[in-house]
């Protein structure tokens, strides 16, 4: 390996150069001494599995939120801790189990990551009391940040040109499918009520499936590392976590505590906090040592102009996510069953259209991302629509139609902007990259859910919930339209 950066396809045309080695049952395979290990589809499957477990724990547990009130008697703040402290603690330590697996082994964080994934999640099916359910899932969300940036990471330093392509639209296709299928998989789990299970099963069904990819990855997924490991940049490390936490705690539990006057204190720290993160990133890079976010990424044309547009992606896809959830049970009486079941032909739209991004992509370059964010727009508008011609008597499958071809186009968006980021950086830099551009993911879904998801709560009384959730998906569509403008920055080829 070196430190230049990685050959990929180009957005124009695709690569001529075919991956070398082919796919067998193991990795133990190598293609020749010194050249880097290969990820076979087995390998590939057992990572992209890896990678949905705790993108669906973030809003599998949307649908839980009333039987985990019933049943722990916890209260609005103190559900709103159970979302938040996985949501933070996933997102201020993503960075952190980049660095972590570039130092020490990608594979092996990745088991690690499972390992305690699963564990955290037993603690948090197994919870006596709310306060100890807050607790495991703060442990659930640091353990997931060890897990997630070691997939892309992987992806990055054992596939090249096109099989590259696919994994990354692979991934980005489950990164957005498991957001959907995490509530859809909330009210099956919940309605079904496993053995008297109740909410409890939402966190339960993980460990059985994180057992599995632990025993497929000891297998399957090849040992990587940075060829030139650094020391864990401690003042970088300990800022990015206050700016985050600054910023995401308040916004997300500000609302449910009646915001309080320590949500405005951290509020007004968090710029404070971000400028000071910054210029310490940068002594340190000019000192010569490795900063936890090199700011020197944010020089890499690519990775600026994809993070620009993912950040309002998430949010508004995050705001959307919560929004349609409240609206479908408490508007439209939906059980948690039918609420997750009128989002299936997004996942199903939304995964289809991932898969089709490369050979896209390499026809229409990033008019792709263009595209998608129009037609992801058409549908937002057909829900409007909907929503005003039939409130409160819509069927499930009146919701199809427009729930389709929201799918179809943020499966066009999603992918493409992973793919753009991951294009330019370093085999050196592939777990810090993966980790800084999922942290923006992760940022921005909690972001929507506090801009979004307060915009709306604070019409309901006044406006009520159809033309609150009316006034939120059509804020949700300025930001579409904001992200497709920010789509003619991107660049017109991948190198």
């Amino acid at each position: 390996m070196s430190e230049t950066p990685i050959a990929s396809a180009t957005l124009d045309a695709p690569s001529t150069t075919p991956p070398t080695g082919s796919a067998g049952p193991a990795p133990a395979a190598r293609p020749g001494p010194g050249a880097a290990p290969l990820l076979t589809p087995l390998g590939l499957l057992t990572v992209l599995l890896g990678a949905a477990l705790p993108l669906i724990d973030f809003f599998i547990v949307n649908v839980a939120l009333p039987t985990i009130d019933h049943d722990l008697h916890a209260g609005p703040a103190m559900l709103e801790m159970v979302v938040a402290g996985y949501g933070v603690s996933y997102a201020t330590l993503l960075v952190l189990g980049g660095r972590l697996g570039d130092m020490v082994g990608r594979r092996r964080l990745f088991l690690w990551g499972l390992s305690t994934f699963g564990l955290t999640s037993l603690a948090c099916g197994l919870a006596p009391d709310a306060w100890t359910l807050v607790a495991a899932r703060v442990a659930q969300g640091a353990a997931a940040a060890l897990l997630l940036p070691q997939v892309l990471a992987t992806i990055q330093a054992t596939t090249t040109g096109q099989r590259r392509a696919k994994a990354v639209s692979l991934y980005g296709g489950t990164a957005g499918v498991s957001s959907a299928v995490g509530q859809v998989l909330g009210g099956l789990l919940v309605s079904v009520n496993l053995a008297g299970s109740g909410w409890r099963a939402v966190f339960l069904v993980n460990v059985p499936i994180a057992v599995v990819a632990w025993l497929l990855a000891a297998r399957t997924v090849p040992e990587t590392r940075s060829p030139h490991p650094s020391r864990v940049d401690g003042p970088g490390t300990a800022l990015l976590a206050t700016t985050l936490v600054t910023l995401l705690l308040p916004l997300t539990e500000g609302r449910a505590a009646g915001w309080p006057v320590w949500s405005w204190v951290l509020l007004a720290v968090f710029p404070f906090a971000a400028v000071a993160f910054v210029v310490v990133e940068r002594r340190a890079e000019r000192a010569g040592r490795t900063p936890l976010v090199p700011p020197s990424l944010f020089g890499i044309p690519s990775v600026r102009s994809g993070l620009a547009m993912i950040v309002p992606f998430s949010v508004g896809f995050g705001g959307f996510m919560f929004v349609v959830a409240v609206a479908l049970q408490s508007g439209l009486r939906y059980g948690p069953l039918a609420a997750g079941v009128a989002l299936v032909p997004l996942c199903v739209a939304f995964f289809l259209s991932s898969l089709a991004g490369p050979r896209l992509v390499q026809r229409f370059g990033r008019k792709v991302v263009i595209t998608g964010s129009l037609i992801q727009g058409a549908g937002l508008l057909a829900l409007v629509l909907t929503v005003r011609a039939g409130w409160p008597d819509i069927p499930v499958a009146a919701l199809a139609p427009s729930m389709t071809v929201l799918g179809l186009g943020q499966g066009m968006v999603l992918p493409v902007l992973l793919r753009i980021v991951l294009s330019e950086l370093p085999v050196a830099q592939a777990g810090v990259g993966g980790g800084v551009m999922v942290t923006t993911q992760q940022s921005g879904l909690a972001l929507g859910v506090a801009t979004l998801g307060t915009l709306f709560l604070a019409l309901l009384p006044s406006a009520g919930i159809r033309d609150a959730f009316l006034a939120t998906v059509l804020a949700q569509l300025v930001i579409v339209l904001g992200t497709t403008l920010l789509g003619l920055r991107l660049p017109r080829t991948m190198r």
